[in-house]
């Protein structure tokens, strides 16, 4: 229920959107840049749904601020605020850590709407890298080398959880069948 002060929400209630000007776009922009790091693509999208909300809300047709939103993008581009290349490197950087395959990182920055070409250059690794990506994976998981117990019981089991996280089956079964030299 609104309360009955300038349209302020009850307690519970999300308040009601502002309107949309380009001046509330950059400042809503610059305002998401400082918290996160994200591509063009992203940043797009997150103020393409302010625009729907409010217009949802207001009663307004969201096309004509659609061309204010590609301004706001182009001027964060053209600033430096906003680098895909800076992202998808950082990022792929960061997943590598976490023991994601290639294939992991190539589709977390397709979500992120990263360009094809440039996920291709980031996410390419090479097999040494991919090496390590798939031991931090496997003792993060507790499989093959760091399981406890009986590990040959569980040996296809633990292949096969590294095989779904994305890893080749060549680089599994070196994993798996790892002394656990790799720490």
């Amino acid at each position: 229920m609104r309360s009955e002060r300038d349209g302020e929400a009850a307690p519970g209630e999300r308040p009601a959107p502002k309107r949309i000007t380009a001046d509330y776009l950059r400042r809503a922009a610059l305002y998401y840049l400082e918290r996160y790091s994200v591509p063009a693509a992203q940043l797009q999208r997150v103020l393409l749904r302010k625009v729907e909300r409010s217009c949802r809300h207001h009663g307004q047709d969201s096309q004509p601020f659609r061309a204010t939103v590609d301004e706001v993008v182009a001027s964060c581009v053209a600033s430096g605020l906003v680098d895909d290349r800076r992202f998808a490197e950082a990022r792929a950087q960061s997943l590598r850590r976490k023991g994601r395959s290639a294939r992991a990182v190539a589709a977390g920055l397709a979500t992120k709407g990263v360009e094809r070409g440039l996920i291709a250059e980031v996410a390419a690794a090479d097999d040494e890298a991919e090496l390590d990506a798939a031991r931090i994976a496997a003792r993060r998981k507790r499989l093959g080398p760091w399981r406890r117990g009986d590990r040959a019981a569980q040996r296809q089991k633990d292949i096969a959880a590294l095989a779904r996280a994305g890893f080749s089956l060549a680089i599994a079964r070196a994993v798996i069948d790892d002394a656990g030299e790799g720490e």
